[in-house]
């Protein structure tokens, strides 16, 4: 029955997993991290005295003596620490300096006469204006220019976000600003019916933001995809034909550069032209595959990504940063304000005479303050450059062939797909793996069974 068939396939899992214990694959799945102890030597005394840097911030942080704030104007600011990115890493001893800069010039948020606006405590770091994190907001723009860059948006601009489906709601936000302007003023009674396009392999948060946005999910349009689980460009022009001959406006196309089920990268260039023919707002969804914009031998998979409007681009997925850090990167400077900026003078004060006010990133986001997610990616980007998220962009490359490898010539087992993230390519295939006993499924018996002994999650 399927219950012993699921406990035969455990067996053989184990026994799968042991197997992949072998020292070529122990090397190759380590390679990174032992590169990185090499090549970095002393990283127990520099995260020891990291640990010793904090620890005398926190002991000082509420100390009357000492300023709120060791105020810097950005260009001041931006002469004592070097915030630009590069292709080659930086040693330990450089990062254990910016780590103190940037507490010495970051504002002491614990102090007794800190009674700036939203909060008060040490454990509560805000971004929303360069008043009370100008550290955070010059990381910020030094890396959001420099993913724009990477990405062909020489003149963009972005913003950081709770997550990738956040980011993708801040492009149907724009996409709909955009093209019916008034919607800021007038809200939805002064639209058409509305509608998105995207394929059905793509990220379920559009779906949650044509709810949460008023759009409705019945106007969220799912373009059929190929084999390979790619948006199919001659059925998304279909569709938008057959859409607007119903008297529905679309405004957005979405395409998705790395594809949650499939790792599949849609064709970018082929539904830029279409988004062009009928002046749709075109988003990549690369909160996965983004990364790629790092490594040359794979950049063609993102042939295209220069003609989007705006991008989904998350550093914790394929790049390996910690949750939560999630970048909206857009190709159109100021759009971002333009379409999310409200008047609220107790907050976002015009008449600041400390610094240029062009540094305050509040009034460009939904939120009012954010979580600083900024600086993991910055210090991780100084400690690695380019060079070092390509390498291990190579290396998940390499472990996923050798995967691949090892599943294609072991007894008992299947390759169905070629593909970082696997599913199989046909309705038979998924038929067969999901065959219901009265009771349970396979597939969950076998994930269970692997989550209790602790072998694999």
């Amino acid at each position: 029955d399927l219950l012993a068939a699921a406990l035969l396939v455990q067996k053989t899992m184990d026994i799968a997993v042991n197997g992949l214990t072998d020292s070529q694959f122990q090397q190759m799945y380590d390679e990174e991290f032992q590169r990185n102890l090499s090549e970095s030597p002393g990283v127990d005394d520099f995260i020891h005295g990291v640990v010793k840097i904090i620890i005398k911030y926190m002991k000082s942080c509420h100390d009357r003596q000492t300023k709120v704030i060791d105020f810097k104007q950005p260009e001041e600011l931006s002469k004592l620490i070097n915030f630009q990115l590069k292709d080659k890493p930086e040693n330990l001893a450089t990062i254990m300096n910016y780590c103190q800069k940037t507490l010495n010039y970051s504002v002491k948020t614990g102090h007794p006469r800190f009674y700036n606006q939203l909060f008060s405590g040490v454990d509560a770091v805000g971004l929303y204006t360069y008043e009370v994190a100008p550290v955070f907001v010059l990381m910020e723009r030094a890396v959001l220019k420099h993913m724009n860059q990477l990405i062909g948006f020489t003149e963009g601009e972005g913003i950081f976000a709770p997550g990738g489906s956040l980011s993708n709601m801040y492009a149907i936000s724009l996409a709909r600003h955009v093209k019916f302007p008034k919607c800021k003023t007038e809200g939805l009674f002064s639209l058409p019916r509305i509608a998105i396009l995207t394929s059905e392999q793509s990220h379920y948060s559009f779906k949650k933001g044509g709810y949460f946005m008023g759009i409705g999910l019945n106007n969220i349009i799912l373009v059929k995809c190929d084999s390979k689980g790619r948006i199919m460009v001659s059925d998304l022009e279909e569709k938008i034909i057959q859409l607007q001959s119903q008297g529905v406006v679309p405004f957005m196309v979405n395409a998705t550069c790395g594809t949650t089920v499939f790792g599949a990268f849609d064709p970018v260039d082929e539904i830029a032209d279409i988004c062009q023919k009928y002046d749709l707002w075109l988003h990549v969804d690369a909160a996965w595959g983004g990364a790629v914009a790092l490594l040359k031998e794979k950049r063609y998979l993102l042939k295209g990504l220069e003609r989007a409007d705006s991008v989904t681009w998350n550093p914790h997925k394929f790049m390996g940063l910690p949750l939560q850090c999630s970048a909206f990167l857009v190709k159109r400077k100021g759009l971002l304000e333009d379409c999310h900026a409200v008047p609220a003078s107790y907050i976002f004060q015009q008449d600041k005479m400390t610094y240029d006010i062009s540094c305050d990133t509040g009034n460009k986001s939904i939120q009012c303050g954010r979580h600083v997610d900024i600086m993991k990616l910055w210090l991780s980007w100084k400690a690695k450059g380019d060079s070092g998220f390509s390498r291990k962009l190579e290396i998940a490359y390499k472990v996923s062939n050798y995967l691949a490898d090892k599943i294609r010539n072991r007894q008992g087992f299947e390759l169905v797909l070629e593909a970082l993230r696997n599913l199989p390519d046909d309705d038979f295939k998924r038929a067969q793996l999901n065959q219901v006993s009265l009771h349970e499924k396979v597939a969950p018996k076998i994930k269970a069974e692997m989550t209790k002994k602790g072998s694999m999650l």
